[in-house]
């Protein structure tokens, strides 16, 4: 993370769009959690309703719920309404959560990766006006397919971390906290079994990032190769048919492969 500290000053510039976006990332999971409470107090109901063999039923059934399922609830409640007619009510209801959870997902990508395309946009400038700084000496030792790769793929990668792994870490946190305290609220022993495994989770992630990480760094290389080497071609393409060397230049791009 410390080789990214250079781009944490986008994230002050570009503050409100990241504040808004992770502003969208939280009510969105907040509507996707009153869903499972809706579906459970329709299969509670139904359950109670119908009477059916192996139903249980609980002192209060909406314990742990969140404040508006418990208000949505108790308006049923009080209603003389059919069980059909309150299941068709419910099903609309979730249906409304989901289309309010899609439209802030679209908004949180909107305000997120629109941010992250800005930033890749400010660092290309960046590195190109440090290109026109530096003197031909550096431009000797380097090669203009490495340098080409610098600013094309390199800043691509790191957009990656100030738009989609921004996003998703966010959207992980929330909806993790988020149903971590309902289901605290509704049961909490449950939910301990329930998080005993991550642990093991943790620990197997994190050795598959970490080879993840070395697999890309050295595709990041093979890929400053292959530039260098398309770079040079093409540039050099005359000589390259003059002297009939073609195929030995195939078979490089077919190795890096």
């Amino acid at each position: 993370m410390k080789h990214l500290r250079a781009v944490y000053k986008y994230f002050w510039k570009y503050r409100l769009r990241l504040s808004v976006g992770l502003l969208f990332v939280i009510v969105s999971n907040y509507f996707s959690v009153l869903t499972p409470q809706i579906t459970g107090y329709v299969v509670d109901f139904v359950q109670r309703s119908l009477n059916l063999p192996g139903y249980t039923p609980r002192a209060n059934n909406t314990e742990g719920y969140d404040v508006l399922v418990r208000q949505f609830t108790d308006w049923l409640s009080r209603t003389d309404y059919a069980w059909e007619t309150i299941v068709a009510i419910c099903g609309i209801v979730i249906l409304v959560l989901a289309l309010l959870r899609g439209l802030f997902l679209f908004m949180m990508r909107q305000t997120i990766i629109v941010m992250s395309r800005y930033i890749e946009y400010d660092q290309k400038n960046e590195i190109y006006r440090h290109y026109q700084k530096l003197d031909l000496s550096f431009y000797k030792r380097n090669s203009t397919g490495d340098l080409m790769n610098r600013i094309a793929e390199d800043v691509s990668r790191v957009r990656m971390f100030t738009g989609p792994a921004i996003m998703y870490l966010a959207n992980l946190v929330a909806v993790i906290s988020l149903a971590v305290y309902f289901m605290v609220m509704r049961d909490p022993m449950l939910t301990l079994y329930t998080l005993a495994p991550l642990p093991i989770l943790a620990v197997a992630i994190y050795f598959v990032n970490t080879t993840i990480h070395k697999k890309s760094e050295q595709i990041q290389e093979a890929l400053s190769d292959l530039t260098t080497n398309a770079q040079e071609s093409y540039a050099g393409i005359r000589v390259i048919k003059s002297f009939c060397t073609g195929k030995s230049n195939a078979w490089f791009f077919c190795k890096k492969q």
